[in-house]
């Protein structure tokens, strides 16, 4: 295993849309009892990873009996799937239809795509036109998030849209810009995946409005909005959750870290300056707030204390270990997960109590991890034109013990930034245009 020194290195890139790539959202641990795609019931879970990072939204897959040691070379590739457009979103999959979204060519088009368990392209419908500036990296940063019998999916540009999952007819529209007067907190455009959450759509256009909002799922229309928190949103997509008897939805910004009631009201906030861009996911674990991101930042954990309509958070450490660009992280037992961008990539194990690292080994890159079956699935962003490993470990704060490597083919220009989805015995695995599908089932 590799060592490194502590200290700390404050490195800001070139390239901040990396921590849009990939829509990334708030980890939700705990159970939280609800309706919507933001935490399934067990029976729901095992067929459906119908929106962003999973049922509870953590990348943790209920998937078991999967291979502990993978073959030379990989795991097997059942499939590949091109002509999907560039962009940077994964896959959600509800009753064995997968849905993603990707930009074609130069005509600044962004279509949602469904395709079947086979990687057949069923039907693409558009979402809307338009790309952010100047940006290197085109593409929706987003993941489409099923309901029932809807699909939900934005683009880069804001243009929000519900579709029928079954053939892609659209039912409505809006533009976060134009009809809810948003507002980002740098140039990169919109990379949350919205949260349905019962009869409403909850997202974070940001602004003066509110933050926070609630639209009527079957119309599009505002139920409400954080009005007394009001920050430009980031790149990071709401997770709901359930602190101090007090159910919320946790949201982050480039400003602040805060519960947001199921009515708009702020239940609790506390400071937390980003630069740039702030991208992964909060952890949220019972009444702990775990946060982190990159250019230098590194983490924070919060408690949060209290009951009734108002709840305190203190900061318990802040350090710059665990130091996450866009891969985001995942927790098991207590332990977290995820390949920091400290040293230009260390795949990190760090207690969520204390703040201490257990493990840390180096990578090379940057990137991004999934969890399944006692095992990490660790992506690495690669380069244009340059390799992107995926990397089998244990899950345990005992060390790094690695089961398994194999370098991803049919590679795109753009860095690798969308995170693997394992589920129902495979791996996706999304570059750009491709879609490739692996069997990761024990034999």
């Amino acid at each position: 295993m590799t060592k490194r020194s502590l200290g700390m290195r404050r490195w800001v890139g070139t390239f901040a849309t990396a921590c849009l790539a990939v829509g990334l959202t708030f980890v939700a641990r705990a159970d939280v009892p609800q309706s919507g795609t933001g935490s399934l019931k067990s029976a729901e879970a095992a067929t459906n990873w119908a929106t962003w990072r999973g049922p509870k939204r953590d990348n943790i897959s209920p998937d078991t009996g999967l291979l502990k040691e993978w073959p030379k070379g990989g795991p097997k590739m059942l499939w590949e799937a091109k002509g999907l457009g560039a962009g940077y979103a994964t896959v959600a999959i509800s009753n064995g239809t997968l849905y993603t979204i990707g930009s074609q060519g130069e005509s600044d088009e962004t279509f949602l795509i469904a395709l079947d368990s086979n990687g057949k392209k069923l039907w693409s419908s558009l979402v809307g036109h338009g790309r952010v500036g100047d940006a290197p990296h085109a593409g929706p940063r987003s993941t489409p998030t099923v309901d029932g019998d809807h699909v939900y999916a934005i683009d880069e540009v804001g243009n929000l849209g519900c579709f029928n999952a079954s053939d892609g007819k659209q039912i409505w529209h809006i533009n976060m810009l134009k009809d809810l007067h948003a507002q980002v907190m740098s140039g990169w455009g919109f990379a949350e995946s919205v949260l349905i959450d019962g009869p409403n759509l909850i997202c974070t256009p940001g602004g003066r409005d509110g933050t926070v909002a609630a639209l009527d799922k079957n119309t599009g229309k505002v139920v409400w909005r954080s009005k007394e928190f009001t920050d430009p949103c980031a790149y990071s997509s709401l997770v709901p959750a359930q602190i101090g008897g007090i159910r919320q939805y946790v949201v982050l910004t480039g400003k602040h870290v805060a519960g947001i009631g199921t009515d708009g009201k702020v239940v609790w906030q506390a400071n937390r300056d980003g630069v740039t861009a702030v991208c992964p996911t909060p952890i949220v674990d019972g009444n702990l707030v775990f946060t982190t991101s990159g250019y230098g930042v590194g983490c924070n954990c919060f408690e949060v204390t209290g009951t009734g309509s108002q709840l305190k958070a203190r900061q318990l450490y802040r350090n710059n270990e665990m130091q996450v660009h866009h891969g985001g992280v995942v927790e098991v037992d207590n332990y977290i997960y995820g390949v920091t961008d400290y040293r230009r990539g260390e795949i990190m194990c760090m207690d969520i109590k204390t703040g201490k690292v257990a493990w840390a080994d180096k990578f090379g890159s940057k990137g991004s991890t999934a969890y399944a079956d006692g095992m990490l699935y660790v992506r690495s962003e690669g380069g244009p034109n340059k390799p992107s490993i995926i990397v089998l470990v244990d899950a345990t704060p005992s060390g790094y013990h690695e089961h398994g490597r194999f370098e991803q083919p049919d590679r795109s220009k753009q860095y690798a930034w969308a995170h693997p989805v394992v589920f129902g015995g495979k791996m996706y695995l999304r570059d750009d245009d491709v879609l490739l599908c692996y069997d990761v089932k024990a034999k």
